[in-house]
Order: structure tokens, then sequence, then C-alpha cells
């Protein structure tokens, strides 16, 4: 046994503890397989037992559950969210025309105005300078357009969640609805504004084109998504440089201009290719509010806005430094025609002198050739405007009008008041019926010289009183209220007696008087009674200045007319041509040339000595009313024909203004300006070796009202003789 336990090995008992690991490899094994199994036996364990109050453990699993159903019915809304705005942005694609047909989107056409050299002064109307692209453009204005509209406009695909979350909550913090004031819309979603989401113009459907392009701006909620699809619709059918030339098209810049060519022609005179810096700037700025920063409105403030530009597109790196302090050292300017704006009120009566289809209503563009000289216009710009600073109390409410014509009744200058850089303004040249007053005496004078009498012919300026039926006995009075005795027609005149001229009237017939002035052009009604030689009848500038146009050119009436063609553009032939001009004859050239050297003698030695120019010839009348409510002078060169009117708009009496005081004034200014330059010519009149005077071998008119004078007489008696066959 004992061998056998020898070659059994030593007997060894068992241990009672384990040996502790010694850190060999094979007791980490160990030791890391264990604890795995020791973490899963704990955390069933803490499975096992309860967690916390069962009130707890509700709340959280119900929490839990709502989570899951929020995320279920958001996850699935936004899949069929997501289907329903892909199929909208699909089917808006599929509507869309073809970029070019939106390029150009005016429900009305526009008129642009030529003055007589054929430069253009105004324009009417939705302006449209023709399509440009994005490719076409400055490539200043271009950046322009996007530094200050959407700086991210390459980046974005048509919205932009950024800019509309910004804009939601600065009109929150200001105290605004979450749509209201700031839009957060990208340049995309301008453009469909623009568009107004592919809505065309109705005018069956709309009130006005006013109240159709408010509703294209309404920023409801529903209104904005639709935006949104159709901005996204147009990110996928359209380029951004297509989409760009769109909005380059047809925004707005003010000063009737609809996209970026009209207005750099509107406001520069030059394509929108052609714009440097500062003028890109300016334009750019329009955008924010076109008729407020319209530089024909407020050339500073629009500079100002333009250098806040000039900033943007400096941070954006569009210019540097140096580019944005030269563009804000010279900043742009108007065109010497922008910044004239003149012709206001002439253009505006222009456009009434054609067809509303071609004019006021046109759906096409329209090219009008007109009368209008627009150094004339300065003219009488400047000389009214130095009269009321000069010579006018401050403060004054007072109007003036002025009317420049050619012998032959082409308009050439018109201001319809103070206010001279306006448009649809109340236009007193045209649209004011006032009475003239004495300016409406030469009628009666060219009545009585062409019925026989002549400019030394004598009349008895004394008291007469006339029975008017209806109204009684009538007793005019001279303006100085004393009688001069017998006077020659052209001292009657020269001094504006009233007497004579009433006299004169009643003698040589009303009626004829009447019909003479009617012939000249004075449309208005006039008055029945013996006042008509008094100018106690309602007519208007133009027309007076219309009637000593025919005065001027020998005694044949003309109809005043600024319109010489009208045609479309890019059209050669026009639509329709001149209407107005030379009518027919009134009064004989010896009449007419009597007449004038008497009107001379009013400007030379009578109420009219304040419209005298030196070393021109000027014949005119000077006009007060009743109380001094109207206040004209009428007169004429051998070149022009201008009237001057002044008054209060609510027919407020002047106070110390006649006829021969301020009007002449302004007349004299006007005249002078315009005779500069211009070789004076003598006026078309008779030229006697001495002045009229009354001798004791003059034939005068009867104190009754009768003609010792019978040339008149004889006159009618020869006419009657060649009707009824008298020898």
């Amino acid at each position: 046994m004992t061998g056998q336990n020898r070659k059994g090995g030593k007997l060894v008992a068992d241990r009672r503890y384990p040996k502790k690991p010694t850190g060999g490899a094979k007791s980490n094994a160990k030791s890391k397989a264990a604890k795995p199994a020791t973490r899963k036996k704990s955390r069933a364990a803490r499975k096992s037992k309860p967690q916390g109050p069962w009130i707890v453990r509700v709340v959280l699993g119900l929490l839990r559950w709502i989570g899951r159903f929020i995320w279920v019915v958001i996850s699935r809304t936004a899949v069929v969210l997501a289907i329903v705005i892909g199929l909208s942005v699909a089917y808006i694609y599929t509507t869309l025309p073809p970029v070019t047909d939106l390029l150009d989107g005016r429900a009305r056409g526009s008129v642009t105005m030529l003055d007589r050299n054929g430069s253009v002064y105004a324009w009417r109307g939705e302006q449209f300078g023709g399509q440009i692209t994005a490719d076409t453009v400055s490539p200043y204005l271009k950046n322009a357009i996007i530094a200050t509209e959407d700086k991210r406009f390459y980046r974005h695909f048509g919205v932009s969640p950024r800019g509309i979350a910004s804009a939601i909550r600065i009109n929150l913090s200001e105290g605004r609805g979450p749509l209201s004031g700031h839009g957060g819309s990208t340049l995309t979603q301008q453009v469909a504004k623009l568009l107004c989401l592919g809505t065309p113009y109705d005018p069956k459907e709309w009130e006005s084109q006013t109240a159709y392009e408010a509703d294209c701006r309404q920023t409801t909620i529903a209104r904005k998504i639709k935006e949104v699809i159709y901005a996204m619709a147009m990110e996928a059918r359209y380029s951004k440089d297509e989409i760009l030339s769109i909005y380059m098209n047809r925004a707005y810049l003010g000063g009737g201009a609809n996209g970026f060519e009209a207005a750099a022609q509107r406001y520069f005179g030059k394509s929108a290719a052609e714009v440097n810096i500062a003028e890109s700037a300016m334009l750019a700025g329009l955008l924010t509010a076109p008729s407020r920063y319209a530089p024909t409105n407020n050339l500073q403030r629009s500079q100002e806005r333009a250098g806040i530009v000039l900033l943007l597109m400096n941070q954006q790196g569009y210019i540097n430094d140096d580019e944005r302090a030269y563009a804000k050292a010279h900043p742009a300017e108007l065109s010497e025609t922008a910044e004239r704006n003149a012709g206001g009120y002439f253009a505006d009566w222009v456009m009434g002198s054609g067809p509303d289809f071609l004019t006021r209503d046109t759906t096409e563009d329209v090219v009008i050739e007109t009368t209008f000289d627009t150094r004339i216009q300065s003219a009488a710009e400047e000389a009214l405007t130095w009269v009321f600073e000069n010579k006018v109390r401050a403060g004054s409410e007072a109007q003036a009008a002025i009317v420049v014509m050619s012998a032959d009744g082409a308009v050439r200058a018109m201001v319809g008041g103070r206010k001279l850089k306006v448009s649809g303004a109340f236009n007193r040249a045209t649209q004011a019926k006032r009475q003239p007053g004495s300016a409406f005496k030469p009628f009666v004078y060219a009545t009585a010289l062409d019925l026989g009498y002549s400019y030394d012919s004598v009349i008895v300026d004394e008291p007469i009183t006339l029975d008017i039926p209806g109204s009684g006995p009538w007793t005019p009075q001279n303006y100085d209220r004393t009688f001069h005795g017998p006077v020659t027609l052209t001292d009657a005149l020269r001094h504006s007696y009233n007497i004579p001229a009433v006299k004169l009237a009643t003698d040589v017939g009303l009626e004829n008087v009447r019909t003479v002035a009617q012939m000249f052009g004075i449309e208005s009604d006039l008055a029945q009674g013996p006042a008509l030689a008094l100018g106690a009848s309602e007519t208007t500038l133009l027309e007076m200045t219309g009637a000593y146009a025919g005065i001027l050119n020998g005694g044949t009436s003309v109809t005043p007319y600024g319109l010489k063609s009208l045609r479309l553009k890019g059209d050669s032939e026009p639509l329709m041509g001149q209407e107005g001009g030379l009518g027919e004859r009134v009064i004989t050239p010896s009449a007419a040339q009597q007449l004038i050297y008497m009107m001379y003698n009013v400007v030379q030695r009578g109420t009219g000595s304040r419209a005298a120019i030196d070393g021109i010839e000027v014949a005119g009348k000077t006009g007060t009313t009743q109380a001094a409510r109207d206040a004209w002078f009428m007169g004429f060169t051998a070149d022009y024909v201008a009237g001057v009117w002044m008054g209060y708009d609510d027919n407020t009496p002047l106070t110390g203004v006649t006829g021969g005081g301020l009007p002449a004034e302004i007349w004299h200014e006007t005249m002078s300006r315009v005779m500069e330059g211009i070789e004076p010519k003598p006026l078309p009149m008779i030229r006697p070796e001495r002045p009229p005077s009354v001798d004791s071998t003059a034939q005068t008119a009867g104190s009754d009202g009768s003609r010792s004078n019978n040339k008149a007489d004889n006159v009618i008696m020869d006419i009657l003789d060649q009707i009824f066959g008298g020898n």
C-alpha cells in the first residue's frame, strides 16, 4: 500500500477557503466574466421590485403613452403635409408660363410725352422701359437688389424659415400681430406677390386695379401658405436669375416707373445697364417705399436711403471700403429732365386732348408729341416764384396761373398754380372759371373797329343810366369815380374807362360783341346785359389767352392746342394729329392792327406800364374784377402771347392788387425771360405819325348812346343794300 501511495503522490487536504486571485490573466478573466452576471441579476432584481408609489407609476406611464401618440400624429401629419405640399408645388409648377411672359405684367399702358424739340419731358400711366434680365443690367444694380432684399437669395429654396421666425419675433416684440409689419419674405416670395400668385387682373371681377393690388398684398395665414407653395414652385420651375429678372421687371419704383429699366430712364436718363454704384444703390433703396423715397419727391431723403444700401453692399462684400466712400461722397443726381419735373399742368391738360382709350385708360404704350417748350416753361415758373418771394407778403395763400402760346394757338407753357412740381393737381389755367374784368374790353373795341370805328374815334365819357330788364336801372362807374368827357377810343382803352366801353358795346350791339368774343374762342357762357362789356362773364385763362392770340395773328380765331401727334410706341405713323390751330377770320386785318396799336398804348402809357420790356414792343390789357377778387394781365409780343391770372381759390378779395400790379409784374418777369436771346420783332400794328387826340372837328358819340360817327351804320347799310339789291 505504501508503494502504491508513493506512486499516487502526496495526499493533500481540501482548502477550507478559496484562494484569493493573485492578478493573473486567468483570474482577471474569471472576474470580468462574473460581473455581467451580477449586473443582470441586479437589474432583474430592480425590475421585480416596485418603483415608488403606484400613482407615480401611472402618471409616468400615461405621459409616455401621450408622448408616443403625439410623435405618431406629428410624424404622420408631417408625411401627409409633405405629400400635399409636394403635390401642390407640382401642380403649380405645371401652370407656370415661360419666364418671358411674366416680365411685363402691367394692366395699363404708358404715355410718354415729347416737347417741341422731341425730348422726353413727362410720363403718365404705368411706364415700362423694356425687358431686362439679370445678365443685362449693371452688376452693381443686381448686387444692390440682393444686398437689400434677400442676401441669402442664391442659397435658399424659395422660403427662409429663419427669416420668417425672425420677422414674427420682431413683430410681436413691437406689439403687432405676427404677420403685421415685417414679413420675412424672400425675394422669391416677393415675386409671388407681384404675380398675385398667378391670378391676372380682370377688370370685370375687380372694382379697380387698386383693389386688385390690395388683395394681392394680403398677409393672412392662408395667403402666406399659398405664397410659400407658389414660391417653391417657382424655384423648381425657374432659375435664380430668371426669378430675379421677373422681379427687376415688375417691381414698382415710384414716379409711374414699373421695373428698373423704366426707373433708370425716369430718374437718370440712362439704361439700367449703365447705372453706377451710387445710382444702383438709390434704385434699390426705392423698393422699401417707392413713393416716399422717389428722388423726384425728395432727393435728399432718397440719397440718405441709398447710403444704407451702400453699407449693406459693403458688409456683404459687393463693394470695398473705397468704392463705398466714393459713392457716398458722390451720390446719385437726377437727370436734367427728371430734376426739372416741369410741365405737370401741361401734361395733365394734354392727356385730356386725346381719346381716353389712348391716354388716361390706354392699355398700349403711347408716345405724344406736344407743343411744350421746356425753356419757356422754366421761364414762367421762375417768374412766378420770384414775384411771390419778392413782391407778395409771406404767408399769402393767393394763387396765380400763367399760359404762354404762339399766335397760332400752340401752347408752349402752362402753370396752373404756385405748386409747380405736381401731377393731377387742380389746374387754374384750364379748370378755374373766373371773371376777366376789363381784360374783356378788347373784344368790345374789336367789334367796333370791325364795324367801322377807328382808333382815333371819339366817345364821350359821361354819366349814363341803363334800364336792365328784370333788374331795373344800372349806372356804371369808372374805376376812378370821375368822368373824362370826350376821349378817343385809344385813350378810353389805355385808361380802361368803363363808361365808354359800355356805351360802345350797346352802340355796336351786345349780341355782336358776344359773337366776336365767342368766335375768338371764349366758349364760356357770356352775360346777356351791358355788364358783358366789363367782363362780368366767367371764362378760363386758357380761353382768354387763345382769344388774344387771335388778335395778334391779324384777326383769325385759334383753338389752343398742345397735342401735335399721337402714335403707338415703336410705330412711325401717328394715329392722330394736331387738334387745334388757326380757324376762321373774326375781324379784318385793319381792325386787328388798330386794336394792337391801342393795346400797345395800354402798356406804353396806360394801366399796363409795369409789363413793359425795354427794347421789345408789348401790347396788352389789364383786368380787375369787382372787389378785386380776380386780377389779370393779358398781353403779347410779336412772338408770343401770355396770360396771367391772380386771385384766391375761395374768391377772397385781393388786398391792394389790380391787374396792372402783380399780374403785370409776373407777365413782365415771364416774358423778359422768354425773350432772352430772341431778336425782337415789331408788332403788326398801325403806326400813326402822332398819338390820337380830341379836337374840335372830332365826331363823338352822343350821351344818349347814339353815334354822330356813322361809319358802323354805313357798313351795315352797305351790307343790307347788297342783300336786298339796293343801289
